[in-house]
This record gives C-alpha cells, sequence and structure tokens, in this order.
C-alpha cells in the first residue's frame, strides 16, 4: 500500500517539474515579453533611419533632396500621470484624435507595451521646436530624427513621384521583412521605380538608461550598435531648365511634352499638364493634400507622357510612307491623286508625290498608299488578302515601338495599339472584314492608340535614320556616373536607312515650307510632322512631332495639347521653343512664347 502511495507521489513531482520546465521554456524562449520588460527598463532601443538618396538632373543640379522630420515614439510602461488635455495642447491634436491614436497603435500586430512603438509620424522642424520644451512633462514619450523628402521646385512632379507611409496591405506583401510600420517607401514615378536603390538600409543604436529613464549612453560602448547606410544618388538625363520652361509653356493646358536626346535615349524632358507641386504631397498635411489631388478632376496625378493613350494623328502618316517604300508598293515619286470622294483632306494640292504627300498631309494619298499595302494581291481575295498584308503591316510598324511598353524606367507605361488580324476578328465577331472597313488606320485614326513617349521615340528612331534606344530618365546610380548596360542596346526597326532619309526630306519641307512652318528656327534646320486628332464633339487635339537639327541631332520632341485643334498651331509652337531653349540655351521669339502663353489657338486668325 505504501509502495503504492510513494509511486503516485514521484509522479506527481515528475509532472509538476516537467510543467515548471515547460514554462519555463515559454518564458525564456518563446514569449519575449519578459525579456522584453528586462530590457526595457535598461536599454531603450532607437532605429537609425538612413539618408534617402538624392536625386539631380544631367547637369548636376539638385531635384530631390532630404530635410530634417522628427517622429513621437511611446514605450507604453513608461507613461504615468499623463496629463491627455495638456499632451493635446502641445501636439495639437483632439481629444477624439487622441484616443483613435493610441487605438491604432495597440491594434498593430508588433505593439508591444514594453517596446518604443510610433504614436505620431511627420513632425516638422516647426513642430519640435514648439514641443520639445514639454517632453519631459510625459515620461515614455520620445522623439526620433530622420528625414523627409523636399524639392528644389515643383516641376518634374509626375515623373519624380512621391514617398509616404507604407500601407498596411504593402507591409504584409513585404516578404523580406524589409520595412516596419511608420517607414517611407516610394509610392510613385522615380521614387518607386528605384526604391530599392534611394531607400538605404537602416542601422540601430542601443541606450542605457538609468530607473528614472533617462539616457546615460551608449550601451556597452556601442558594441552592439549598427550604422545606416545611405540611399544611392540618382543622375537623371533631365534637363531641369528644359523641364522647367516646358511646364511654364504647358501652364493651363491639358498634354504633353517629351523630349529625347537620340543619341542616348536619356529624357530630356517630361512634362504633363496639369500637374501638381510635390511638397504638397510631404510631411503631416500629406493625407489631406493628397486627397484634395486625387479628386482633382484635372487628373494632376495621371502622367500622361507614359499613361495617355491617344489617335496619333497625321504624324503615323511618316511611319505609313516608310512601310510602303520597305514594302516596294510605292517609290519617292509615286503620285497619288487627292481623290476626296472616299476621305475628306485639306489645302489645295492635286496630284503629289511622296515628299509633296507628306509636307501637305494629304489624307487621300496615304489612303492610296495603305490600299496598295493590304491588297497585293497575292490570293486575289479581298478578305484574305487584307489579312496577309496587315500582318506585313504590323511586323513594321511595331518595330517601331509601337503597340507595347518601350520599357522605360518608370511605373505604369501603357502600351498603346497597333490594330492586328485579331483585333478585327473580336470587333467583327469573327465575320469576314477587309480594306474598307479599317482605312482610317491610315492616317492615324481608327483603332491606332500611342502614347506620347511612344511619339518621341518614334522621332528619335527617325533622327538615328533607323534605331532607337530605350528611353530612360535615370543616366546613372551612384557616385560612378556610368550608364545602365541595359539602356546602351540598339534597338533597330524593319526599315532600311535610306527609306528613313527619303522621310526626313519631307520633314524638313514640313517645317520649311508646309503646315509646321511656325517650327521653323534661325541657321538651324528641324524635321517635324503635325497631326491633327479628331476629338469629336469636342476641338480635335494638336500634335507635333520633330528633331534638330537635321544632321547630328540633339533632340527629339513630341507635343500633344488636348482640345487646342491644328497641330501646327499649339503643338508645333511649344515643340519649336522647346528645342530653340534646348539647343541655344535660350529663346528669341517672345512673340511666339506670348501666343503659346496666351492659349487662342482655335482662333482662325
Amino acid at each position: 500500500m505504501n509502495e503504492g502511495r510513494r509511486e503516485i507521489f514521484q509522479i506527481a513531482i515528475v509532472l509538476v517539474a516537467i510543467i515548471f520546465l515547460v514554462k519555463l521554456f515559454f518564458i525564456q524562449v518563446l514569449d519575449s515579453r519578459y525579456a522584453d520588460m528586462a530590457d526595457s527598463n535598461a536599454i531603450l532601443r532607437q532605429v537609425d533611419y538612413p539618408v534617402r538618396g538624392l536625386i539631380k538632373d544631367r547637369n548636376g543640379k539638385l531635384i530631390v533632396y532630404n530635410t530634417p522630420e522628427f517622429k513621437l515614439e511611446v514605450l507604453l510602461k513608461d507613461v504615468k500621470k499623463f496629463d491627455s488635455a495638456k499632451f493635446c495642447r502641445v501636439f495639437e491634436l483632439s481629444r477624439e484624435e487622441l484616443r483613435r491614436k493610441f487605438k491604432e497603435m495597440k491594434a498593430r500586430k508588433e505593439f508591444s507595451p514594453y517596446k518604443p512603438t510610433l504614436f505620431l509620424n511627420q513632425l516638422s522642424t516647426t513642430d519640435f521646436a514648439r514641443i520639445q520644451d514639454y517632453l519631459d512633462e510625459f515620461p515614455g514619450f520620445y522623439v526620433q530624427a530622420r528625414t523627409t523628402r523636399a524639392y528644389t521646385t515643383p516641376a518634374l512632379a509626375n515623373a519624380l513621384g512621391y514617398v509616404s507611409e507604407i500601407s498596411k496591405t504593402r507591409l504584409e506583401e513585404d516578404g523580406t521583412n524589409t520595412y516596419k510600420q511608420g517607414d517611407y517607401i516610394g509610392q510613385s514615378g522615380i521614387e518607386a521605380f528605384y526604391e530599392e536603390s534611394l531607400r538605404g538600409k537602416r542601422g540601430v543604436s542601443f541606450k542605457l538608461r538609468n530607473v528614472k529613464g533617462i539616457v546615460k549612453g551608449s550601451f556597452k560602448d556601442g558594441a552592439y550598435d549598427t550604422l545606416s547606410i545611405p540611399g544611392h544618388d540618382l543622375v537623371t538625363g533631365v534637363d531641369l531648365d528644359l523641364q522647367q520652361y516646358g511646364e511654364f509653356l504647358m501652364k493651363g493646358k491639358a498634354g504633353s511634352i517629351a523630349a529625347i536626346e537620340p543619341s542616348s535615349g536619356e529624357i530630356l524632358a517630361l512634362v504633363s499638364g496639369p500637374s501638381y507641386d510635390p511638397n504638397l504631397l510631404t510631411g503631416r498635411q500629406y493625407s489631406s493634400n493628397f486627397k484634395l489631388i486625387s479628386s482633382d478632376t484635372n487628373k494632376p496625378l495621371f502622367n500622361r507622357p507614359l499613361m495617355a493613350q491617344y489617335r496619333p494623328g497625321s504624324i503615323f502618316k511618316i511611319a505609313q510612307a516608310m512601310t510602303a517604300l520597305q514594302e516596294g508598293v510605292i517609290t519617292p515619286e509615286t503620285r497619288i491623286r487627292c481623290d476626296r470622294t472616299i476621305i475628306d483632306c485639306h489645302g489645295t494640292h492635286t496630284n503629289e508625290d511622296l515628299r509633296g504627300a507628306i509636307t501637305n498631309s494629304c489624307n487621300p494619298y496615304f489612303l492610296g498608299v495603305l490600299r496598295r499595302m493590304l491588297n497585293k494581291g497575292v490570293i486575289n481575295d479581298p478578305y484574305k488578302d487584307t489579312r496577309i498584308g496587315l500582318e506585313e503591316w504590323d511586323k513594321h510598324i511595331m518595330s517601331f515601338g509601337f503597340g507595347s511598353p518601350l520599357g522605360i524606367d518608370l511605373p505604369n507605361e501603357k502600351r498603346g495599339l497597333v490594330p492586328t488580324p485579331s483585333t478585327y476578328d473580336a470587333a467583327y465577331h469573327n465575320k469576314p472584314w477587309k480594306f474598307s472597313n479599317i482605312y482610317s488606320i491610315a492616317i492615324g485614326e481608327g483603332e491606332n492608340l500611342v502614347v506620347p513617349l511612344q511619339m518621341a521615340n518614334f522621332v528619335a528612331t527617325i533622327a538615328n535614320r533607323g534605331y532607337y534606344f530605350t528611353p530612360h530618365i535615370v543616366r546613372s546610380i551612384g557616385s560612378d556616373g556610368k550608364p545602365l548596360p541595359k539602356y546602351e542596346e540598339r534597338h533597330r526597326t524593319t526599315i532600311d536607312s535610306a527609306n528613313f532619309t527619303i522621310a526626313i526630306d519631307a520633314m524638313q519641307q514640313v517645317v520649311e515650307s508646309g503646315t509646321g512652318i511656325r517650327a521653323k528656327l534661325k541657321d538651324i534646320i528641324v524635321c517635324g510632322k503635325t497631326g491633327t486628332v479628331q476629338n469629336t464633339p469636342n476641338p480635335d487635339h494638336a500634335v507635333f512631332i520633330a528633331f534638330a537639327p537635321r544632321d547630328n541631332p540633339k533632340i527629339a520632341i513630341s507635343v500633344y495639347v488636348e482640345n487646342m485643334g491644328q497641330g501646327g498651331r499649339a503643338a508645333a509652337s511649344i515643340a519649336s521653343l522647346m528645342m530653340e531653349k534646348y539647343l541655344l540655351g535660350h529663346t528669341n521669339r517672345p512673340y511666339l512664347e506670348q501666343y503659346v502663353l496666351e492659349g487662342k489657338f482655335l482662333d482662325p486668325k
């Protein structure tokens, strides 16, 4: 009997010991609360935020830099005798806001009363100056310095993008554990595309505190501290003076300007109108300002050079001409009568050759060109021949970079549309279609869609006589100044270089004696093409593409101005001033600048 009781007693002791061991294991290994409590009594852990990389223009001018700001953290276990009324007065919060802040803080997954937790973010230097004398009255609250973005100019906002606090959704998607609650992250533009290069790497420091919570110095002389690593600086290909001038010219207008250096593919200017001041999306007013900007019906956050998809209009006739020359269905001497029974035209020309047709932007001529391209009589079936011809046409047109993203180093680039046989199969529900159903693409109307960047890239390709570099806004990362290798590759078209010479001859005539005469510059040969895009029932859109000089070109540009009528007015004038500004460093035609600023382009005079 006693023997049995002894065994039961021994088993009970063993079970109790196991329970204690398991509990100790949970306390010391799995549950960090007790370690946090012990550490937080003596050691304060502070994050050392890295300085985000600077952004400069091609001439070294600073565009984006960093300015000090502060965040308020709280160690909840140290909060004692909290005077909420005074806290609200000092930090300019309402009681409702204060309660919401505490509620949001406690709801965070990583919240612990024994660890510093973000309470207020984006305190400016003015805020800090106001509150610093009161901080000792609120035990448990600590201010930590960090930096935020600042801008030397409101220009280039849509391309630069903005930085803001990482969202809960984005934080949950961060599988690398790079970001923490309260961290900043690039949300659009360069800031988002080059986030990994710009952000740097955080550090951490440990401070020793006494029983009153006063910091007495570094823990173990900083043996466990790690320094933050600054982000890499970016040098762009943008000419800041040219960018600012472009935004000046586009003031009060909707549209875009895209300018490229043909020899490198570097973006010289990328203007989206209307735009916004990037300084509005920094600091504590970010949320309210973002709400105002994003709800603006003029869509200032919409990056038109990359995201707007328009019909190209008559500038597409240049691509049509080179494609037809390549396929051998016309020669430079081919004449096609300006028969306006099917499609209307303008001017008094009657029977032009190719150069004359481009100079006068003859619609019936290019209708005839596309008919010859698509109806070669390979099978003598108008439906099948059109399909075969369109497949050949697509191959050439797409080689210019139309119909797919070019790969610029900015997010949200759209692809445009080059219609293919499958496009029309879907449109006609797999019923037969032929040339008479699709001829409007001959003059850049119909199903054709391009983005303004593609237009600028197209004219850069013409300037290079048959090839282009992927357009890019950042020239180099870091201090070595070397171009990014992927942007040094040449992309060649399917068109022979001789055919580009013919197109260039015609584009020179367009500016010197045709529809683009407003773009003419003294002592500089400009090659360009106007376009007027139908926009019923509203006024037409104005389009112009150009490059200059003709030999050894330095700039290729596209201008698209919405609802402003003929391309030879608004778009050609703006492009001309931009080229003059870049090539000469100044402009010599105040009368033309005044004409652009007044914006009376629909006036028939």
